[in-house]
């Protein structure tokens, strides 16, 4: 989701450092050798670079049963044969994947919001057994405890259906503080989600539903979704909108609630925006001033005439419910995303569908994870995108998509796509308008120009000097993609004097550009095929070309069809369950959009899939009443298709089961099977718990007897690094307990599997999917796991920079690294003591702790009745290079403050790696500081930073 995701922790401003780094061979996009690095500076609440998976004895696997599975786990299975070697298949980089490097980060829409935070009490949310007037009553008791601590805190928001907490105004100082009052169980930053901005794409979803068989279940089965009512959190629903039942009329207060449209409400008006601080302003009307919400509710349920250009949805029949948790523009918060999530289980909706998260926040003790199972668990069905961290690696999903109950879902490319297009000669030429650029015309012809030949330094146009100039007004640069970034190629283009700039792919497959810049582009830009641009520079080599815009669409076959969206992210979760669920179309559908922006429009992300899996929730719901969440889910799982590797298509591969589920949704399979598997996925942790045998209960619903044949199907394995993670054919060792399981007609049978791996390295997730093959249907249950010891990971990873190191501000809000130190900071105006990282894996635990340095060079705690400076729980991977500052100030165990006076210091920071035992010091790593001097001109004051 290209909106989506995000989960660092950290506070207050963001800083940039400037530090040169050398380029890692195999860096795809760059060609310079020093770059300016955006680093988030964070402070803790809650919650060699590439460095091969470490060696391990082989033959350890231990016998004993780790970590439970699922019912019917068994005791010491027995060693499994030797799998063999994992097979390297190359890394991301090394196959054509743009991964992020720490100059070109992909959405880091993680930052949390300054002086807000979500604390948790002591006591069960009402939909877990728990009180809500004991719930109020402990909330009230914490807030006195805070006052008599002399801790201020303004409670804005207080919880107690799903989730039993507060959403509280405080100093980020204070939090430290706040974690030590009695009562408080947990103290977490309030996280900003990115408004929805998925890519400008452009086909229909006709071929979406065909994908999926939602096509056969409304037209054999006469399924619509009626009677089901379905919650979209989002940037509200243009219930104006005829395909919604409205009356074609753009007016907010005409049309709600309508027929379709049939409850909801406002939680934030038109110029909320959590960056900027701009406070929510609630009202009665949830219309959607930003697109995304009325696009995401087209794919649910939008009930127009393909035949006439509107959009007929999955479930057109389905009544819905539209909170509005994003302003026109800017991004949301987790504090108000739960306030919706309360609201839509209270007004009874069936489906709730949740585009949304915060990515790399993979522990599922977020509260919008918290508050999703707690829902699930109340008979709502909670539907959540993955996220769109796909080229960011593995570990990058969010929550509230790592909710163990919800279905999260990935995204698929469609099998069309239907574009604008242009003529070049007599062929038609399909091409994606880019996002940033002015509009493209309808009409007009350009002489068409190369850049160079295909394959040439030239042809890409990233040094500008070395573009030849147009000749005149009416030409048009041919440009390839890769090596620099479509903005610099436009801006290239456009100070050279072309009129717009034709770019084409160096690889199959659609891309949807962003040229976003400044200063800004102001010549049309547009993305075509690799295969379009090919045979124009041939044309070209021929002689003179003209390109001719045209107006309308046109409609192709896509060539990445039915393959994992490139930006669909990985999984697993922190706690190395497995994520995501189920994948559905997402990369490139066609909905509809808000009227002002003319109503309909195509977009790609895992926000478009998981409302296809959304609508199709309610298809099942209407076919089978009485299931429960966990039957929706296991049903949609169980019948799925496993997919094609995306980034090999063609050796033969599956996709990792941790990037594409089950696989692609089969709703005819979905509804109509009669047999299932309980538990729909299995989770088998880390190697060092041993092979794990699982029991699976297999149940018939019909009145005849069926016979399965049992198998494994292995998909592709990721090792270590994450962001740029290595590829292996690295099948699991199995042991079927039956090559076939009967079950008998409305009763069940029990099949027991065992699995685990033998690869001899550490870090390698590994996963497939066990398959019942039947006369009648085909069931799959998919497992993962990481091999080895989680523990023996690297988490602190250098990143080419030298990470973690000590750093100093530049005086002009940008922060440099000072590997050596000695620096001297006045604790003034940003000048106060940093430390840069980068979290390679999800963190357990982090400490900080400071050290006096005396002059005999001997080390003193400067906080001894705490130990700590400041501290942290449950920290998802890096996306990015980050910043912690210090201004001096710790908290007493007393939770007073005090502030460090002027000498020689060092800092330490402390990670517990994930699920580690902190009694094991094998399970920590530990980096210090170079020693650093602290002269405050006002010593007893913290510093300004």
């Amino acid at each position: 989701m290209a909106w989506l995701f995000g989960d660092r922790a950290h506070l207050g401003h963001r800083f940039v450092m400037r530090c040169p780094v050398l380029v890692r061979a195999g860096d795809p996009g760059r060609d310079d050798a020093q770059h300016t690095h955006s680093i988030p500076f964070r402070r803790f609440a809650t919650m060699p670079l590439t460095r091969p998976p470490l060696p391990r004895p082989r033959g350890v696997l231990a016998a004993g049963a780790g970590a439970a599975l699922v019912a019917g786990l068994l005791v010491a299975p027995p060693a499994l044969a030797d799998g063999g070697d994992p097979e390297f298949l190359g890394s991301a980089s090394d196959l054509g994947v743009e991964v992020p490097t720490p100059t070109d980060v992909l959405d880091s829409a993680e930052a949390a919001i300054p002086g807000r935070w979500l604390v948790q009490v002591e006591g069960q949310p009402v939909l877990r057994g728990g009180s809500g007037s004991s719930n109020s009553r402990a909330q009230e008791r914490v807030e006195q405890r805070a006052a008599e601590a002399q801790i201020p805190m303004e409670v804005a928001e207080t919880f107690v259906a799903g989730w039993n907490g507060m959403s509280v105004t405080m100093s980020d100082a204070d939090v430290a503080k706040l974690r030590e009052v009695p009562g408080v169980t947990g103290v977490y930053p309030v996280l900003e989600v990115e408004r929805p901005d998925p890519a400008d794409a452009a086909p229909e979803d006709v071929y979406g539903n065909a994908m999926t068989g939602v096509d056969q279940l409304q037209s054999v089965d006469g399924l619509t979704g009626e009677g089901v009512t379905v919650a979209v959190i989002d940037s509200g629903i243009d219930y104006n909108h005829p395909d919604f039942g409205g009356s074609g009329v753009n007016d907010e207060t005409a049309d709600f609630p309508g027929e379709r449209v049939v409850g909801g409400t406002d939680l934030v008006g038109d110029a909320y925006d959590s960056r900027t601080g701009e406070a929510p302003v609630p009202d009665d009307y949830p219309d959607d001033c930003g697109g995304h919400g009325s696009h995401v509710a087209g794919i649910i349920g939008a009930n127009g005439d393909p035949e006439t250009g509107g959009v007929l949805g999955v479930a057109p029949g389905v009544d819905l419910l539209s909170y509005r948790v994003f302003g026109c523009e800017g991004s949301s918060s987790t504090e108000v995303i739960l306030e919706a999530m309360e609201l839509a289980m209270e007004d009874g909706a069936d489906v709730v569908n949740m585009s949304l998260g915060a990515s790399f926040v993979t522990w599922q003790d977020y509260p919008t994870a918290q508050m999703s199972d707690a829902l699930t668990a109340n008979g709502v069905t909670m539907v959540i995108s993955a996220g769109n961290e796909g080229t960011a690696g593995t570990f990058s999903s969010g929550a509230p998509g790592v909710s163990a109950g919800a279905i999260t879902v990935a995204s698929v490319d469609n099998t069309h796509l239907r574009s604008p297009y242009a003529t070049a000669g007599d062929e038609e030429i399909a091409y994606a308008a880019a996002t940033g650029g002015p509009e493209v015309p309808t009409s007009g012809e350009l002489a068409l120009v190369s850049a160079g030949a295909a394959g040439s330094a030239a042809a890409q146009a990233c040094d500008p000097a070395a573009v030849m100039p147009a000749a005149g007004a009416g030409q048009a640069l041919l440009v390839e993609r890769g090596t620099c970034s479509f903005y610099e190629k436009a801006l290239a283009g456009q100070q050279a004097g072309y009129d717009a700039v034709i770019l084409y792919n160096n690889a199959p497959g659609a891309v949807n550009p962003t040229v976003e810049g400044d200063p800004a582009i102001t010549v049309p830009v547009v993305m075509i095929s690799q295969e379009d641009g090919l045979a124009l520079q041939e044309a070209l080599a021929a002689g003179e070309v003209t390109w001719a815009w045209q107006e309308g669409t046109v409609t192709s076959e896509n060539p990445t069809a039915g393959l994992v969206s490139d930006f669909s992210s990985y999984g697993l979760t922190a706690e190395l369950e497995l994520k995501p669920d189920i994948a559905a179309p997402g990369g490139s559908i066609w909905s509809t959009i808000p009227l002002e922006q003319g109503g309909y429009g195509a977009k790609s992300g895992t926000s478009m899939a998981a409302p296809h899996v959304a609508g199709a929730a309610a298809l099942l719901l209407e076919a089978k009443p009485d299931l429960a969440p966990a039957d929706v889910k296991a049903a949609m799982m169980n019948s799925a298709d496993p997919l094609t590797w995306s980034l090999v298509p063609d050796a033969g591969y599956l996709e990792p089961v941790h990037r594409q589920g089950a696989g692609l949704l089969d709703m005819v399979g979905a509804v109509h099977s009669t047999t299932r598997v309980d538990d729909p996925s299995i989770s088998l942790g880390e190697g060092e718990n041993g092979p794990q045998t699982v029991t699976l209960t297999v149940r018939n619903d019909s009145d005849t007897e069926q016979t399965y044949d049992v198998g494994v199907r292995d998909g592709i394995a990721t090792g270590h690094p994450t962001y740029d993670p290595a590829f292996y054919d690295a099948p699991a060792t199995s042991e079927l307990g039956a090559d076939t399981v009967t079950v008998p007609a409305g009763s069940s049978s029990e099949l027991t599997v065992t699995l685990g791996e033998d690869f001899g390295e550490d870090g390698i997730i590994y996963g497939g999917w066990i398959t019942l093959t039947g006369a009648e249907d085909d069931i799959v249950v998919p497992f993962a796991g990481l091999s080895g010891d989680y523990q023996a990971l690297p988490v602190l990873d250098d990143q080419g920079m030298g990470l973690p190191s000590l750093g100093v501000s530049d005086g002009a809000g940008s922060v440099l690294l000072d590997p050596e130190g000695g620096h001297t900071y006045t604790m003034q105006d940003g000048d106060v003591p940093y430390l840069a990282y980068y979290f390679g894996y999800p963190v357990d635990r982090l400490e900080i702790t400071a050290y006096s340095i005396n002059p005999a060079g001997k080390k003193k705690v400067v906080n001894p009745s705490v130990g700590l400076i400041d501290a942290g729980d449950h920290l998802g991977r890096s996306s990015e290079p980050e910043v912690w500052a210090w201004d001096g100030s710790y908290a007493l165990k007393n939770q007073k403050t005090k502030t460090v006076k002027n000498g020689d210091y060092v800092l330490e920071l402390r990670v517990l790696k994930p699920l580690g035992d902190p009694e094991n010091p094998d399970h920590w790593e530990t980096f210090t500081s170079p020693q650093f001097t602290i002269d405050n001109p006002n010593p007893g004051k913290p510093g300004a930073h």
